[in-house]
C-alpha cells in the first residue's frame, strides 16, 4: 500500500520539504493506491492448521473403520517435509485430548503426530463450541504469524449436552458464536466436514461457520469419501487444484499410472493412492529410470486405507507409477502439487485516470522471487483480469493474452468511479491470484472552467506588472503560513509519536527449560516510548528490564536503548544497545536477565 511517511528532520528541514509537499497535495489527492504488501519472497506458503475432531460415541456407528483419523493421518502426511504446524484437538463435551501446534522438522514429527491421533479415545456426549474454542485457542498460542492458519473440524452430528451438567444448548450457542467471532477476526478460516451417516446433520451450522471464516463446508453420507475430501481442503487452502490422474480396479499384477510433472516450478508432488487393500507400487522418471521407493527423493507413507508417495522437486516430464494391489479392489490415485509460484500485477503505468482512459495491465509469475521468463508455462494456462467497480459493486471479467512470458490486456474506465484490479491465472493443477490494486477515477480528470458567479466585466482587466507582482506576493504569503503551520502540526505529532505491529513474547525458564507460549503484544497503545518492563505487565520478578526503553523510528522501526547489565543478543551476537539498537519488521533478539535465570526472547512484526 502507498503510503506517506513523515520526515524525522528537524525543523529547518521540514521547512525546506513543505512546499514542494504542498504543490504535489494540490495536484495529486491520493488517486492511486496498492492492495496489500507483496511477500518478501514467493517461498511456499506454510501452514499451521488444527485438525478437530468429534470423538463421541456417535461416530463409531457413522464411521465404523476410523477413516476419519485415517483421513486426516493424509492431511498431515500431504504436508511439506519441513515447516507447516499442526495441532489436535478430540472433543466430546469437553475437550477429550489436545496437542499443542508442533511445527514438522522431521517425518519423526508426522509419525509423532498420527500416533496421537490413533491413540484418541471416544467420549459420550458432543458440544462444538467447546472444540471449536479450544480450536481457536490452540492458534492463539502457537501460529505463526508469517503461516497460513486453518482449522478442519470434523462433526456427525448436532450438540448433545449432558443434562446433568447443567449446561444449556443456549450457553453453547453464544460460545460458538463467540468462537466463531474470534476465529473470523483473527483470519482463520474453518473448514468443516459434516459426516452425514445418519441424515441427522445440522448442515447449516457447520455451513455457517465456514461461511462467516472464509472457509469451505463439506458434507458425505460415506466416511470413504473423507480422504478425497481432506486433499481438497489441502489443495483449496493452498490455492492448488486435486488431478484425478486414474481410477483402476486391481488384477493381482502391476498396472501402469502415468503421472505428469507439468513444469520445472513443482516443490512436490503428492501422489495419493486409496484403496481398502494393500498396494504394492514402482516409480520411474522421465527418463525411464527405476526410481527407488522410499529415498532421498521419493518419501512413503502408507496406512490400512492408503499409501501416499511424496517427490520432492521432480523433474518435468511423464513419471510411470506401476501399481499392483489385490485382485478387484478399486484403487483411486490423485495428485496434489505444491508449488513455488506467485502472481503479481505490475505497477499500472499513470497513477490519475478519467472516465474514457484505457488502463493497460500486465502481471507476471514469480519463483523464489525471481519473475518466470518461460512463456511455455504461461501459455499453459488461463487468465482473467478481474475489474471491480467499487461504486457499482459489479466485477467484469476480461480475458488477458498468455502469448509472451507475461499476462496482458486492457480496460475502459467507462465511470469516474474506484476500481479494483486482480488477475486470477489457473491451469489444470493449480490457480494463483495476485494482491489488488487500486485506481481511481475520481481526480483524474482537469478541472474545467465554470460559467456561473458574476457576470464577466465589460473590459477584460489589464496586467500593468503590478497587479501580478502583488499577486504572487499575497500567494506566497499564505503558502508560507500554511507551511509553517503544517510544519508545527508535525513537530507536534513527532511528539506524541505512536507505533506499529507487534510483539512477538517468549520468557525461557533457564532452570527448568520450560518456554511460554508466544504471546503477540499489540504496541499502538503506547505512545513516544516504553521499557520492556511494561511490555511485560510490570511482572515484579523481571522489573531489570525496566532499564530497556523503546522509542520509534524511521520507516516503522524501533530503537532499543539503555540496558545496563543486561545482555543483549541480534543472531546469536551481543549488541550494543547503549547507543540505540535499531530494529525492522522480522528482527529476533535476546534479553538475559542477571537477577533470575531467565531469558526473554522479542521479535518485532508489523
Amino acid at each position: 500500500m502507498l503510503r506517506t511517511q513523515l520526515s524525522n528532520q528537524p525543523f529547518r528541514k521540514l521547512l525546506r520539504r513543505i512546499l514542494p509537499l504542498l504543490l504535489v497535495i494540490g495536484l495529486v489527492a491520493g488517486p492511486f493506491a496498492a492492495g496489500r504488501a507483496a511477500a518478501a519472497s514467493a517461498a511456499p506458503a506454510r501452514i499451521d492448521a488444527v485438525l478437530l475432531l468429534d470423538v463421541s460415541n456417535s461416530m463409531k456407528t457413522s464411521d465404523k473403520n476410523n477413516l476419519a483419523g485415517e483421513a486426516m493421518k493424509m492431511f498431515i502426511d500431504m504436508l511439506s517435509t519441513q515447516g507447516d504446524k499442526v495441532g489436535i484437538v478430540a472433543y466430546t463435551d469437553k475437550v477429550q485430548r489436545e496437542k499443542a501446534l508442533l511445527e514438522i522438522k522431521s517425518s519423526a514429527d508426522k509419525e509423532d503426530l498420527k500416533d496421537f491421533i490413533d491413540g484418541l479415545d471416544r467420549g459420550a456426549y458432543t458440544d462444538i463450541a467447546v472444540g471449536m474454542e479450544e480450536a481457536v485457542k490452540v492458534l492463539e498460542n502457537g501460529s505463526d504469524p508469517s503461516h497460513e492458519p486453518m482449522i478442519v473440524m470434523l462433526a456427525d452430528g448436532n450438540n448433545d449436552l449432558d443434562e446433568s451438567s447443567g449446561r444449556t444448548q443456549s450457553e453453547s450457542d453464544q460460545e460458538l458464536k463467540a468462537a466463531v467471532e474470534a476465529a473470523k477476526q483473527k483470519g482463520y478460516p474453518v473448514y468443516t466436514i459434516g459426516l452425514n451417516a445418519d441424515g441427522k446433520l445440522n448442515k447449516q451450522i457447520l455451513a455457517d461457520l465456514s461461511a462467516q471464516t472464509g472457509g469451505k463446508a463439506f458434507v458425505t453420507d460415506s466416511a470413504d469419501d473423507l480422504p478425497q475430501i481432506l486433499s481438497e481442503i489441502f489443495a483449496s487452502h493452498l490455492k492448488l487444484k486435486v488431478v484425478p490422474v486414474q481410477s483402476i480396479t486391481a488384477n493381482g499384477s502391476f498396472q501402469d499410472v502415468t503421472v505428469n510433472v507439468p513444469n520445472s516450478s513443482v516443490l512436490e508432488a503428492n501422489i495419493s493412492i486409496m484403496s481398502s487393500q494393500p498396494v504394492t507400487v514402482k516409480l520411474s522418471d522421465p527418463s525411464g529410470k527405476e526410481v527407488a521407493v522410499p529415498s532421498d527423493d521419493v518419501l512413503l507413507s502408507k496406512s490400512s486405507t492408503y499409501s501416499l508417495i511424496k517427490l520432492l522437486s521432480p523433474e518435468q516430464g511423464d513419471w510411470k507409477l506401476q501399481v499392483k494391489g489385490v485382485s478387484k479392489d478399486k484403487i483411486d490415485i490423485n495428485l496434489v502439487f505444491n508449488y513455488d509460484l506467485e502472481l503479481k500485477i505490475d505497477t499500472p503505468a499513470s497513477a490519475a485516470y478519467k472516465k474514457g482512459d484505457t488502463v493497460d495491465v500486465v502481471s507476471h509469475l514469480y519463483a523464489s522471487g525471481t519473475q518466470v521468463t518461460l512463456s511455455d508455462l504461461y501459455q499453459d494456462m488461463n487468465a482473467v483480469l478481474l475489474v471491480t467497480d467499487v461504486d457499482a459493486g459489479t466485477t467484469e471479467e476480461i480475458p488477458l493474452d498468455n502469448s509472451a512470458a507475461e499476462f496482458k490486456g486492457s480496460f475502459e474506465i467507462k465511470e469516474s468511479h474506484d476500481y479494483e484490479l486482480k488477475v486470477r491465472a489457473e491451469e489444470s493443477s493449480f490457480y494463483r491470484e495476485s494482491d489488488i490494486v487500486k485506481i481511481s477515477a475520481k481526480t483524474g480528470a482537469a478541472p474545467t472552467a465554470g460559467t456561473g458567479g458574476a457576470a464577466p466585466s465589460e473590459e477584460p482587466l489589464q496586467d500593468d506588472g503590478k497587479s501580478s507582482g502583488l499577486l504572487y506576493y499575497i500567494i506566497g504569503g499564505i503558502i508560507l503560513l500554511i507551511a509553517a503551520g503544517v510544519a508545527l502540526w508535525l513537530l507536534r505529532k513527532r511528539s506524541t509519536r505512536g507505533f506499529v505491529g507487534q510483539m512477538v513474547v517468549e520468557v525461557l525458564d533457564g532452570n527448568t527449560g520450560e518456554k511460554t507460549y508466544p504471546q503477540y503484544k499489540r504496541l499502538s497503545g503506547f505512545r513516544r516510548k516504553f521499557t520492556l518492563h511494561q511490555l511485560l505487565q510490570l511482572t515484579p520478578e523481571l522489573k531489570e528490564t525496566e532499564k530497556l526503553v523503546f522509542t520509534p523510528g524511521k520507516g516503522d522501526r524501533l530503537l532499543l536503548k539503555g540496558g545496563e547489565g543486561l545482555t543483549v543478543e541480534r543472531s546469536g551476537r551481543a549488541a550494543d544497545v547503549s547507543r540505540g539498537l535499531e530494529l525492522k519488521s522480522g528482527d529476533r533478539i535476546t534479553v538475559t536477565l542477571q537477577a533470575v535465570d531467565k531469558s526473554i526472547m522479542l521479535e518485532y512484526l508489523i
